[in-house]
């Protein structure tokens, strides 16, 4: 017997099935929707409705009890997000001695103030210990408004020049350092120096041009490598490259992208219609790039400013696994050993031929069922009578752990750990 996933659905798509439901019968809107959601869950949701209109839209459902000292729980949080949005550290023994101090003060005699009780509350409160970061991306206001602009702008697009999935095309730039060496290794616990062979190239980088089809196409990666001459060293099949004084992405290497990778796409020497997806980055919406893209019969839509980790199918899913397997690579050849000296000493850094295999074999990695479930995820190939529009809220709950995801935890620093190479 074949295991079946559990699904989780989010608030928004269930009040979306009641309304259907509502409107048309409960049969009605589980031939519209599933099968899942069946009739029975159907049945479910209508009687939640009213809990469901005032819960978080951004959970799943109702889940674990109720909390024990709620006029505790609030002034906790009120305190932890007042040090936070102070940039003060907050650590769990400091949630523990405010918490118990606030109790004095409301009187509450029975909070002992464990650390089992430190847990529930964050994992409540949706808290968690965080390592220090750089800026993230800042979600602009009315985003929500802004991603269905954007749909709305796909759909009229597809259905007013009749796109079929294999002409919806996506295109990303990814910052790659050449070598970033991890700052933790197995070792013997009694040693005291734990050394780190690197290339000495820690500051060496390149640009690499990733596009690839809503039906799961991918083509090929273009290098832009840092500096003013062409490599002389032997460039594999399927890998453009390209040569930018800072290793950017500007309207002349946009040119040479639409010339040596657009243009030969499946159905790109006909000139044959497409939709490309980019974000605003100004290199791609300069007068000159939209010359050259209407040249050969392409339409733009432009991800809004700050949503591109909603709406860009290679940020939302596939560049992850496209790092995972960067770092393979980059282990493999450090493992091999055998690498050539400098006169002082010093490993040599991978040649770019060397960068152009890593690069060509981790794109070719990547599934394309992943690629397929990327654009979906973002909104842009669901089908348009509506019956994938339940993909936007969808979450596997138990699922098996993917290959990406098992050499992301072998490759990596720790579980959460990204592929530290990409900026």
């Amino acid at each position: 017997m074949i295991k079946q996933k559990r699904l989780a659905y989010k608030i928004p798509f269930k009040l979306e099935v009641v309304k259907y439901a509502k409107e048309h019968g409960n049969r009605a809107a589980e031939r519209h929707f599933g099968s899942p959601p069946t009739e029975k869950m159907i049945r479910e949701w209508r009687k939640q409705e009213d809990q469901l209109q005032k819960a978080d839209k951004s959970k799943h459902t109702f889940r674990g009890n109720a909390a024990k000292r709620p006029q505790l729980d609030v002034a906790m949080k009120e305190w932890i997000k007042n040090h936070r949005k102070n940039g003060f550290v907050v650590s769990t023994k400091m949630i523990i001695y405010e918490a118990k101090r606030i109790a004095v003060e409301k009187g509450i005699h029975d909070f002992t103030g464990s650390p089992s009780w430190c847990y529930r509350f964050m994992k409540q409160c949706g808290l968690d210990m965080c390592t220090k970061t750089r800026i993230a991306q800042k979600m602009p206001e009315e985003y929500e408004s802004k991603i269905l602009s954007f749909h709305k702008f796909v759909i009229d697009a597809r259905k007013r020049n009749g796109f079929e999935i294999g002409q919806i095309w996506n295109m990303d730039e990814v910052p790659l350092i050449i070598d970033v060496p991890s700052n933790r290794t197995v070792d013997l616990k009694d040693t005291k120096t734990i050394a780190v062979k690197t290339s000495g190239h820690e500051k060496t980088y390149c640009t690499v041009v990733l596009s690839c089809c809503a039906d799961g196409t991918k083509l090929p990666p273009m290098l832009i490598f840092k500096r003013k001459t062409f490599p002389e060293e032997v460039i594999p099949q399927g890998i453009v490259v390209h040569v930018h004084e800072k290793g950017w992405m500007d309207e002349n290497g946009m040119r040479v992208w639409v010339e040596k990778v657009w243009s030969k796409r499946p159905g790109g020497l006909l000139k044959k219609p497409a939709l490309l997806v980019l974000d605003q980055f100004r290199a791609h919406i300069s007068e000159i790039t939209k010359k050259c893209f209407k040249e050969v019969k392409t339409h733009l839509a432009v991800i809004p400013g700050g949503l591109t980790s909603q709406l860009q199918p290679l940020d939302v899913s596939i560049n992850k696994a496209f790092k995972v397997f960067m770092r393979k690579e980059r282990n493999k050849w450090m493992a091999a050993g055998n690498h050539d000296l400098t006169p002082t000493g010093r490993m040599k850094g991978p040649t770019i031929t060397q960068v152009c295999e890593w690069v060509k074999t981790s794109w070719h990695s990547v599934k394309e069922e992943i690629v397929v479930q990327s654009f979906k995820k973002c909104g842009i190939s669901n089908a348009l009578d509506g019956n994938e529009d339940g993909i936007l809220y969808e979450d596997s709950e138990e699922s098996d752990v993917s290959d990406c995801e098992q050499l992301s935890f072998i490759n990596s620093d720790s579980r959460t750990d990204e592929f530290l190479g990409f900026k």
